[in-house]
């Protein structure tokens, strides 16, 4: 089996909260970037871009999306503001893949959001294979028109994913759908 192979069969996500330092360098960054955007993209659309959160500006997201978590929650305690506080601090990077699917003449706005999609994937596989653990999560701050546009999106924008990118040690591996179950065999 070939060392990619045997890398995407014990790809394992690792919580951001165990991962460490140091993140990828500028230049480990800008080529997993680059990486990243090798997906298929039906008409050349990019329907993607990156927003990267990594050193003070961790913190400083952190105040605001702890502001936008507690005007939608008044009564949140300071233990709950905390943690929202240091939800881009969990990992030295937070690389987030923003969808930009539009309405097309010719490519399905579908398959702009699979390329997205795609783009995640890529990026946490690259980082895998750079020797960095990787989470691909979403959380709330995905979903809250506030939060998005406080992470610097445009109202048509969606979150496709947080790329959470650090070091760390390997977890134990979860339970794997079983494969046989997952197919059919057209005509058989």
């Amino acid at each position: 089996m070939t060392d990619t192979l045997e890398m995407l069969r014990t790809r394992r996500s690792v919580p951001p909260q165990l991962m460490t330092g140091p993140g990828p360098t500028a230049a480990e960054l800008e080529a997993l970037l680059a990486v990243a955007t090798r997906v298929p993209d039906h008409g050349k659309l990019a329907p993607w871009r990156f927003i990267v959160i990594e050193g003070d500006a961790r913190d400083r997201l952190g105040e605001v999306i702890a502001a936008v978590f507690q005007a939608a929650n008044p009564g949140a305690d300071e233990d709950r503001l905390a943690v929202e506080r240091g939800r881009f601090n969990r990992a030295p990077l937070v690389v987030t893949v923003v969808s930009r699917a539009a309405p097309h003449v010719k490519i399905p706005e579908w398959e702009q959001v699979l390329s997205a999609g795609a783009v995640c994937m890529t990026l946490t596989v690259a980082a895998n294979a750079m020797g960095f653990k990787t989470a691909w999560l979403t959380e709330w701050m995905a979903y809250d028109a506030t939060a998005r546009e406080a992470i610097g999106l445009e109202p048509q924008e969606t979150v496709a994913g947080f790329i959470h990118i650090g070091r760390g040690e390997p977890q134990p591996d979860r339970v794997r759908p079983d494969v046989a179950t997952l197919v059919t065999r057209w005509g058989a």
